[in-house]
């Protein structure tokens, strides 16, 4: 075997465990047939025993031919991605019984979909980012129409194949020009090719893979199928899609344009710029007509991918720091705010935010935690959202980005208008005669709200070792 292979299982290791424990529970599927939510007790069990080694494999110096790269960045995602999965496992095993569709390939779905986000996040080659890429696309399209009884569902994941393949398509012809122009689908070696001969080709290779993960992350003008697939899929897996594969999406983005395009920066951030502040304002501003919590929600996550982009745009140590951190904090608090959904929406009900009026009276637990929720993501201290969006708009003042930052705060002081009406019917109305109760939140309902509600408090409250952790994250990615 060649050594420039350099063949090193235990940088890989928790893909193969996570890989494992998908075929292990789609094994178990066969046997196991009435009470499905046993295989989703076994992906929890699972995932918290991967946990740990996702968190501590750290292999600066590629492996498998330079294709994969098991660094702390990679290590960091990992952790992110395997949290939003058993948060997602926990609340679908009593979502998927209340809608009748408690079948078990959904939970070896949801890892396979997991391991995806996971090869992309430590790709070092244009190659394996779309087979990580894809492998999450596909687990997603099959989840969003999960719900095969329901048009909205269907509907949603037709737009979002649709949409989906163009946007892997324009990747992937922006990796062959990449590739065309380089040699090469290494990051390390296309960098090492910048600057000799005509870079024409490059710099459309970088524009068309710009095009595909901004379809991935859901930024304007590249956001359309966002609200109708976060409206039609089953809630959990609308959670999973806006935290896991937004984060996948942006792990592999920042992979891609610092390692490979260093040189292009001052070309590519022009026009990420624009799309960054398109999408902060396009989605603060759509989503305060919205009335569909869940749609309100989607374009809040538009609005989010926006601020998101300018850690990007920084391009140093505080900036990337900050986009990790940033999306850390997202898993807990947006995470959080669709438990409650779930826990409520049911056959049409509570679909809309006028129907939460009156919650703090008859539910005040539940009415104070998704206040919170929606403070976090508005940016109000001392949540984890504050001091989110304080990071990446610092770097972002600190690099003289100044109207981009100002954009940024405008957005935000608009997404507070939209995140207040919900408080706003929470507390300050009165709930109608006759309208349907809210329901009893369950054992496992309370075991996510109160991992999430601690962890939006904590990373608010005392950031600073979190930030260290992200900082060290993406320290590989500037050496």
């Amino acid at each position: 075997m060649p050594a420039g292979l350099n063949i090193n299982l235990y940088a890989v290791m928790p893909e193969i465990l996570v890989t494992a424990l998908a075929l292990l529970v789609l094994i178990l599927d066969f046997f196991i047939r009435k009470n499905k939510a046993a295989l989703g007790w076994v992906s929890i069990v699972g995932l918290l025993c991967i946990l740990p080694v996702a968190a501590y494999t750290n292999e600066p110096y590629p492996v498998f031919g330079g294709t994969v790269v098991a660094d702390s960045f990679s290590a960091f995602f990992n952790v992110i991605f395997i949290i939003a999965a058993i948060f997602t496992i926990l609340i679908s095993m009593d979502y998927l019984k209340k809608i009748g569709v408690d079948r078990g390939e959904y939970y070896h779905i949801i890892l396979f979909a997991t391991v995806g986000m996971m090869v992309m996040g430590a790709a070092n080659d244009l190659i394996n980012v779309y087979v990580g890429l894809e492998l999450m696309a596909l687990s997603f399209y099959i989840l969003v129409a999960y719900r095969v009884t329901s048009s909205r569902s269907v509907e949603g994941a037709l737009k979002y194949f649709v949409l989906g393949a163009l946007s892997s398509g324009i990747l992937l012809y922006g990796m062959s020009f990449a590739y065309g122009a380089a040699g090469s689908t290494n990051f390390m070696e296309i960098a090492g090719e910048l600057g000799k001969g005509d870079n024409t080709f490059l710099t459309l290779g970088i524009i068309l893979m710009a095009v595909g993960f901004g379809f991935k992350i859901a930024a304007v003008p590249f956001h359309l199928w966002a609200p109708d697939v976060y409206e039609g899929a089953p809630t959990p897996v609308t959670a999973l899609l806006s935290v896991g594969s937004k984060a996948a999406a942006f792990a592999a983005f920042l992979r891609v344009f610092t390692a490979a395009f260093p040189a292009f920066q001052a070309d590519w951030s022009s026009m990420l710029w624009l799309v960054s502040a398109a999408t902060m304002i396009f989605g603060a501003v759509v989503a305060i007509s919205q009335k569909n919590i869940v749609r309100m929600l989607a374009y809040s996550s538009i609005a989010h991918a926006g601020i998101i982009m300018i850690g990007l745009l920084v391009f140093n140590d505080t900036g990337l720091s900050g986009v990790a951190y940033y999306l850390l904090v997202y898993a807990f608090m947006n995470m959080g705010a669709f438990t409650i959904v779930a826990l409520f929406r049911n056959k049409g009900k509570f679909e809309n935010i006028d129907e939460y009026r009156g919650l703090a009276s008859t539910r005040p637990l539940l009415a104070f935690l998704m206040a919170l929720f929606l403070l976090s993501l508005a940016g109000i201290p001392p949540t984890g959202g504050f001091a989110a969006k304080f990071f990446v708009l610092s770097a972002a003042i600190d690099a003289k980005y100044y109207w981009l930052a100002s954009i940024g705060v405008v957005s935000t002081a608009i997404s507070l208008f939209f995140y207040a009406k919900v408080i706003f019917y929470m507390y300050m109305r009165d709930p109608e005669v006759g309208a349907e109760t809210a329901p009893s939140s369950g054992v496992i309902y309370n075991i996510v709200l109160f991992c999430t509600a601690t962890g939006t408090v904590l990373l608010g409250v005392y950031p600073a070792p979190f930030i260290d952790m992200a900082i060290k994250a993406v320290r590989p990615l500037l050496m």
